[in-house]
């Protein structure tokens, strides 16, 4: 079997004179290599202005590619939970300071699928174990390195997977 699922979306803040909004589109691809075991591809691009009200703060975009696996648990025929290891290589281009930005991260979480027909799923995902680096291309740029334990509700996302 294969799947296709990903995340769209569209942030909008505004405060007093200052604007901030970012658009995100980022597909996935997998292919289930047994009933337990899917692995596959992602592409992303994310796209971040704003200002405020007098001056551009902010006008950056980032590409990026990764590979990730789960492993499923189905408990219940409609009902699955998964474990997913993933890996990222982003690329930021910000155009306000003329500088680009290149680096990786890597991330374990859980997660949920629920079966709303044969091919349709919803699915959610909690949390996550992240480590990333990113390094500018200027010359005596230094890599900035983050850990991160995500689990509150700001790290819950959603999500719709078609199978087929």
């Amino acid at each position: 079997d294969m799947m296709s699922s990903g995340a769209f979306g569209f942030d909008s803040e505004s405060y007093a004179d200052s604007k901030e909004s970012s658009f995100t589109i980022a597909p996935r691809f997998s292919y289930f290599v047994s009933d337990n075991i899917a692995v596959g591809a992602k592409i992303g691009f994310t796209s971040m202005k704003g200002d405020n009200g007098s001056v551009d703060t902010t006008d950056a975009q980032t590409l990026s590619f990764g590979a990730f696996g789960r492993y499923y648990v189905t408990p219940a025929s409609k009902f699955s939970l998964f474990a997913e290891l993933g890996f990222n290589y982003n690329s930021t281009d910000d155009k306000l300071v003329d500088a680009k930005l290149n680096g990786f991260d890597l991330g374990v979480g859980p997660g949920v699928s629920y079966f709303l027909s044969d091919a349709f799923a919803i699915e959610a995902s909690w949390g996550a174990i992240k480590y990333g680096t990113e390094k500018g291309d200027w010359t005596g740029a230094e890599s900035t390195d983050t850990f991160g334990l995500g689990l509150d509700m700001r790290d819950l996302t959603f999500g719709l997977a078609y199978k087929f």
